[in-house]
C-alpha cells in the first residue's frame, strides 16, 4: 500500500522560509511525477511544482524564483523548499505522486496535507 507523508508545515513571517517534505512508502511500479499542490481556504487546489522523469522541474508562475522542488531518489522523499514567503502562500499542501502500475494503469497518491500560514 503506498502511503505519502508530508512534514514541514508551519507559521513564519513574510520574508520567511520552510522546507517541506514528502516521504512516500510502499512500491509504485513506475513514478513519472512527483509534485506539490496546494489549497487555500476557499479556492480550488492548484498545482505549485513537480519533478518528472529525468529530473526535469515545473513551477507556477507565482513561486518561480522563490520556491525550489527536489526529489532523493535514495530516500524516496521529494521536498519543496520554499523562499520569501508571503501571506498568499497560505494553504495546506499537498504532495501528489503520479505513476503506472505493473499493468500499465494509471495511479495517482496524494498525502494527507501540511497547513502552511504566513503571517506577522
Amino acid at each position: 500500500q503506498v502511503q505519502l507523508v508530508e512534514s514541514g508545515g508551519g507559521l513564519v513571517q513574510p520574508g520567511g522560509s520552510l522546507r517541506l517534505s514528502c516521504a512516500v512508502s510502499g512500491s509504485i511500479f513506475s513514478i513519472y511525477s512527483m509534485g506539490w499542490y496546494r489549497q487555500a481556504p476557499g479556492k480550488q487546489r492548484e498545482w505549485v511544482a513537480a519533478v518528472v522523469s529525468g529530473d526535469s522541474t515545473t513551477y507556477r508562475d507565482s513561486v518561480k524564483g522563490r520556491f525550489t522542488i527536489s526529489r532523493d531518489n535514495a530516500k524516496n522523499t521529494v521536498y519543496l523548499q520554499m523562499n520569501s514567503l508571503k501571506p498568499e502562500d497560505t494553504a495546506v499542501y499537498y504532495c501528489n505522486v503520479a505513476g503506472y502500475s505493473r499493468t500499465w494503469q494509471p495511479q495517482d497518491f496524494w498525502g494527507q496535507g501540511t497547513q502552511v500560514t504566513v503571517s506577522s
